[in-house]
C-alpha cells in the first residue's frame, strides 16, 4: 500500500501537468493546496466528499493509479453514480490515472457534476487533467455513462472518456451546462439510442484539439450540437 510520503514524492512528476490547468476555464476560483489521494477507491471517495464539504479543492491523484470502483457512492434522480456527485469546484489532477467501474460491479456512471442551473444550491465545477474515465454504465433509462454534467462546468485536458455505455450520451451527457475538452479523446463509447460519444440535451460542448470517434451508433447527438463532431 503506497504511503503518503511516497505519494508526496511522486507528486513532483505532476508539476508540469498542474501548470497546464491554469488555462482551463473551469479551474476553481479559490486557491487550494494539493490534497494527495492514495491509490484506493476509499481514498478517492473520501477525498471528493471532503472537497465538497470544504467548498472545493485540488485532488492530486496517485500517478498511474487505476481507481477501481466496486459500488456506487452517489445517488441522484438520474441514477447511481460511482463517485460522489461533484457539487463544488474540484480539480482532479492526474498523470496516467484511470477511474473505472470494476468488473462485476453493478451499473453506475463514473462521474456526475451538479450546478445551480439544474440542482439548486450546488456549484459544481470539474477540472480534470491526465485522467481516463472508463467502463461506466448508466442505469437505464438514464443518460451519461462516463460523465453526466447537470448544469455545471466541466473542463478536461489531456484526458480520455472511453468504453462507457448509456441510453444516450454513452461517454458524456450535457444538460444545461458547459463542457470543454482540450487535447482529449472520446472513443469507443456506446449508446442504445443516440449520442454514443456525446449527447447534448442543452448547454454547450466545445472541442479543442480533441478527437471524438469510433462511438456507437454515432459520435455526437443531436446532429450539429457539437461543432466539429458528427
Amino acid at each position: 500500500m503506497p504511503t503518503v510520503r511516497t505519494l508526496r514524492s511522486l507528486l513532483g512528476i505532476c508539476a508540469l501537468t498542474l501548470g497546464l490547468t491554469v488555462a482551463m476555464a473551469a479551474a476553481p476560483t479559490k486557491a487550494h493546496a494539493q490534497v494527495p489521494v492514495l491509490c484506493s477507491e476509499t481514498s478517492l471517495v473520501n477525498a471528493i466528499n471532503s472537497a465538497n464539504a470544504a467548498g472545493g479543492d485540488t485532488l492530486a491523484l496517485f500517478p498511474f493509479c487505476t481507481y477501481q470502483l466496486t459500488s456506487a457512492h452517489g445517488t441522484s434522480p438520474h441514477g447511481a453514480v460511482g463517485l460522489p456527485p461533484i457539487t463544488t469546484p474540484i480539480t482532479l489532477l492526474g498523470l496516467g490515472v484511470t477511474i473505472t467501474r470494476a468488473s462485476g460491479a453493478p451499473a453506475f456512471r463514473i462521474l456526475q457534476v451538479e450546478g445551480a442551473a439544474n440542482v439548486p444550491g450546488t456549484k459544481g465545477q470539474l477540472s480534470a487533467v491526465g485522467l481516463t474515465i472508463r467502463g461506466g454504465s448508466a442505469v437505464s433509462p438514464y443518460p451519461g455513462g462516463g460523465l453526466s454534467n447537470l448544469g455545471g462546468t466541466v473542463s478536461m485536458l489531456s484526458s480520455s472518456v472511453t468504453g462507457n455505455t448509456a441510453v444516450a450520451g454513452g461517454g458524456i451527457y450535457n444538460d444545461n451546462g458547459s463542457v470543454t475538452l482540450t487535447a482529449s479523446s472520446v472513443t469507443g463509447n456506446q449508446a442504445t439510442s443516440s449520442g454514443g460519444g456525446i449527447y447534448v440535451n442543452s448547454g454547450g460542448v466545445t472541442l479543442l484539439g480533441t478527437v471524438v470517434r469510433d462511438n456507437t451508433p454515432d459520435n455526437c447527438a443531436p446532429s450539429g450540437s457539437v461543432v466539429g463532431c458528427t
